[in-house]
């Protein structure tokens, strides 16, 4: 791979300053994604490292503003700090493997994606078991979109299986009408609470309690219809065939 030449010291220190409010700004919005124990300074440290990298790879013959790049490598940075941390339980982690597994047997069965009663009745649980479930596994949703389904934090996520690879970039897409009709046909399954807040969460990006105030809903049942919304579409892309093997997820 042949990389851009890397822009002069100077240049790229008056890129960094010129840019230390992207770094605030991108914090603030993501604060209502990241486990509780994850602090500001957390993600302001490694906001800044995604900065910082971003100066060093960013190249301006591609024709994409240093804004939108950097904005994609900050998110990109505080993911991966999240991974480092290993911030949800081997346990939590098993239990949302369970969860997909269920569900993508069950789509395969019905031929549709299953609600949430028929999801209960399938794992042996009440519907307020299911719900909470739903809620404890929230979290691991909260990578959201950039979400590897390998959970390696190396596969593809859900936006790199939602665009050419060799193409732009996620953050260009999103701004584009293309990435809008390509998610939409996945979408479409969705219930329609599902499929607003997925809209108001991603293309909006308001916080949850901001979408329970849209809704009418509590802030809870707003964490559990992103969990399962991102649990659907993740079903979804199994079953498209995009990925091999379904066994790990």
């Amino acid at each position: 791979m042949v990389y851009p030449p890397v822009p002069p010291l100077d240049d790229r220190s008056q890129l960094i300053r010129e840019n230390m409010s992207l770094v605030n700004l991108v914090v603030q919005r993501m604060i209502p994604q990241v486990p509780s124990f994850m602090t500001r300074d957390d993600m302001t440290s490694a906001a800044m490292v995604g900065l910082v990298d971003a100066t060093k790879k960013y190249d301006l013959t591609k024709g994409t503003k240093f804004k939108t790049f950097a904005e994609y490598r900050i998110r990109g940075a505080i993911y991966d700090e999240m991974r480092k941390l290993d911030w949800f339980s081997r346990s939590l982690r098993e239990k949302n493997r369970n969860l997909t597994q269920t569900m993508l047997k069950l789509e395969r069965k019905l031929g549709h994606s299953p609600d949430e009663n028929e999801m209960a009745e399938a794992m042996d649980m009440s519907l307020d078991e299911y719900h909470d479930l739903l809620g404890k596994v929230s979290h691991l949703g909260c990578v959201s979109l950039h979400e590897t389904l390998d959970h390696t934090g190396e596969g593809r996520s859900f936006l790199d299986s939602l665009q050419d690879v060799d193409g732009p970039t996620p953050l260009d897409m999103i701004e584009s009408q293309e990435i809008t009709y390509i998610v939409a046909d996945i979408l479409e399954e969705l219930s329609e609470k599902e499929r607003l807040v997925i809209a108001l969460y991603y293309y909006e990006e308001l916080t949850q309690k901001e979408i329970s105030e849209v809704i009418g809903v509590t802030e809870g049942r707003i964490s559990q219809l992103h969990s399962q919304a991102l649990t659907k579409l993740r079903v979804k892309l199994i079953n498209a065939d995009l990925y091999d093997n379904d066994e790990q997820y």
